[in-house]
């Protein structure tokens, strides 16, 4: 079978063109900017009634009837957070400074070594008398655990996707400063953040009143790191599409500034798209792999296997209109993030690289590293702080903790990005990706098709469940089109000329 007959070639005059630009999603973005002014003020009014005197302010006053005050300062747990800083920042540096000779390596430990440490962390929080946090640690690690043993027979297979996205990323220097800088960008706003945490931590004696308030805090900081990681991605996705769709970086009809380019789209017309996809998009993503992961381990089990298809099928409807493949579409095509997010699953589904999709779990993995950094963070700062305040070292690890994973994975969008739009560029042109690296492409063919699921993969457009085993057993490409009921035949994966 012909795979090029299935191909969809792409307007290079469409790629990045002004016509196209429009204000996207302006509401999230008024919301976004009024979220941190606001946010702003009351990180510096929390710091400063703190900060070499207690109540400076003097608005203690106003809470004594609900929550109980304390006469700590801001300048003894700052200095903890910019320990967090720091090592999130080193973490992150060392990440895209050995990303060309030693990823594959780091990724591997992050998956092997990422519910050893969850173990661990959830002992000593036992040991600490803090139960809550010890069995909070301690699912996460089970979580972990069940789901590397879920999707160990893809883990070959997803390796070599990062392995082709990391030589892409690794050819483009400029990938990795437009990293470092939004790093710096971030670590000034965790400067104010931090200033503010610290002072409602010196105020707090651990009551639940101070625990929702940091929070609020970490949610905002959790909102404020995403949006900042996706306009990475955005920026990253522009340039890695245009390096695919024209041959190379140094290819004659590559557009001038393609990085400028991109970067200024991000940060003006898209960035409410950005704002808009970041406050979902990766709530939506976990919640997809821990469903897959344990749906793929049911067995027969009827009764369960219902109520799982019923959480995913809504998991997946959402997934329709909240993907990270969106942010190719946002910067290639300017579109709002809704639509960008539905044509990019539609364009899978008429394909039939959404099997694929399925199949690759890169995201998963450079989730635990990102994970494996937050914890590494939250360890050293919350080890200072049980050398001097015990009684504060939950507060201190676990907000340090979110400020480790949002620098770590400041640096690791930059692969996440590539591989976003590799997928994107082999479902709107095949030969695209096959011209860049055609020995790979067979040997990752090869790879998707030994891997032995047991469990069912995926609900196809007929309602019918498939095992890859007896998909192996038949004519891949011809079967497969069959079962979706297209005229297409997977490309990269399911056809004649590429098995080996």
């Amino acid at each position: 079978q012909n795979v090029g007959r299935n191909e969809r070639i792409i307007d290079a005059d469409q790629t990045f063109s002004p016509e196209l630009r429009h204000w996207r999603d302006v509401f999230w973005l008024a919301i976004f900017i009024i979220h941190l002014i606001v946010l702003g003020v009351l990180l510096a009014i929390f710091g400063l009634n703190r900060f070499k005197t207690a109540d400076r302010l003097n608005i203690d006053r106003y809470t004594e009837g609900f929550w109980e005050n304390n006469n700590g300062l801001t300048e003894t747990y700052w200095p903890k957070y910019a320990v967090a800083g720091g090592v999130g920042t080193g973490l992150g540096c060392i990440w895209l400074l050995l990303l060309g000779s030693r990823a594959n390596q780091m990724m591997k430990v992050s998956v092997h070594i990422l519910t050893t440490y969850l173990a661990v962390i959830s002992v000593l929080c036992f040991w600490c008398e803090q139960f809550f946090w010890g069995v909070a640690f301690a699912t996460g690690a089970a979580l972990q655990f069940l789901y590397v043993i879920a999707v160990i027979d893809r883990l070959p297979f997803t390796m070599l996707v990062l392995q082709k996205a990391v030589k892409l990323v690794w050819s483009l220097p400029e990938v990795t400063r437009v990293a470092y800088a939004f790093m710096a960008v971030m670590l000034l706003w965790m400067g104010i953040w931090s200033f503010g945490a610290a002072g409602v931590v010196a105020s707090s004696r651990g009551d639940l009143g101070r625990w929702w308030l940091l929070v609020v805090l970490s949610v905002s900081l959790f909102w404020t790191g995403a949006v900042l990681c996706n306009t990475v991605h955005v920026i990253v996705s522009g340039l890695v599409f245009l390096v695919l769709l024209h041959g190379g970086r140094n290819a004659s009809s590559m557009p001038p500034n393609s990085l400028m380019k991109s970067l200024r789209y991000a940060v003006t017309t898209s960035f409410g798209s950005i704002c808009y996809g970041s406050l979902f998009t990766a709530a939506i993503r976990t919640l997809r792999w821990e469903i897959r992961g344990f749906r793929s381990k049911i067995g027969n089990n009827e009764c369960l296997l219902c109520c799982v298809d019923f959480l995913f099928q809504l998991v997946e409807t959402l997934v329709r209109f909240f993907n990270k493949y969106a942010y190719v579409q946002i910067a290639v095509y300017g579109k709002g993030f809704n639509r960008s997010a539905r044509d990019a699953w539609e364009l899978f589904q008429s394909t039939g690289v959404e099997a694929l999709v399925a199949y690759d779990c890169s995201g998963a993995v450079l989730l635990m590293g990102t994970i494996l950094g937050g914890l590494i963070t939250g360890t050293c700062a919350g080890v200072w702080t049980w050398i001097t305040w015990r009684d504060r070292v939950i507060m201190v690890g676990s907000t340090a903790m979110l400020m480790g994973m949002v620098l770590v994975g400041l640096a690791m969008v930059v692969v996440e990005s590539a591989v976003t739009s590799i997928y994107i560029c082999y479902a709107e042109d095949p030969s695209l990706i096959r011209r860049w690296d055609p020995q790979d492409l067979i040997k990752g063919s090869a790879l998707f098709r030994i891997q032995k699921v047991k469990a069912h993969v995926m609900r196809h457009s007929d309602r019918s469940w498939i095992s890859m085993q007896k998909v192996e057993e038949l004519n891949p490409g011809a079967r497969y089109a069959q079962i979706l009921g297209r005229n297409t035949s997977l490309p990269f994966v399911y056809t004649r000329e590429n098995e080996l």
